[in-house]
């Protein structure tokens, strides 16, 4: 498996994010908050991560709900996965939604979010009258059923 370097900045006191298992696609990032915030049912707000990244151009870094707080408590990220550019150079904040019945408190050092560093690709529109056929056609949102 291959890895890039990637420069980071940490000005909170958590450990820098790191992968679960050696096989693991995404990295847990932590909470970095001078005190406690509760998010309440329905309730949406940018939590701070104290991180700041240099991404090498031609990747980007994919922001991910974790399924732990997703199933357990509804709580999930907005904006999904949201995409940190190379150029960026600012903090990570993260949009946190609470889609449950319940408020859920979020402590400074928990882990809220999961990031995923991938490459990308970057496009030339080539504008045409006309595109090829396909099998698919244009068939869009449930075109192929549910069986």
């Amino acid at each position: 498996m291959s890895r890039v370097n990637i420069k980071i900045v940490n000005k909170s006191d958590n450990q820098l994010p790191s992968y679960s298992t050696e096989q693991s696609a995404g990295m847990d990032i932590r909470a970095f908050l001078p005190e406690p915030i509760t998010l309440l049912p329905l309730e949406r707000k940018l939590v701070p991560t104290g991180l700041y990244i240099e991404l090498p151009v031609g990747y980007e870094a994919q922001i991910r709900p974790r399924s732990g707080l997703a199933i357990k408590n509804g709580i999930t990220v907005l904006n999904t996965p949201g995409t940190i550019d190379s150029d960026y150079r600012g903090e990570i904040n993260v949009i946190l939604v609470n889609l449950s019945n319940e408020p859920f408190t979020i402590n400074s050092g928990d882990r809220i979010c999961q990031m995923v560093i991938a490459k990308h690709e970057s496009a030339n529109f080539i504008e045409v009258d006309t595109l090829s056929d396909s099998e698919r056609g244009t068939g869009g949102f449930g075109h192929t059923g549910v069986k």
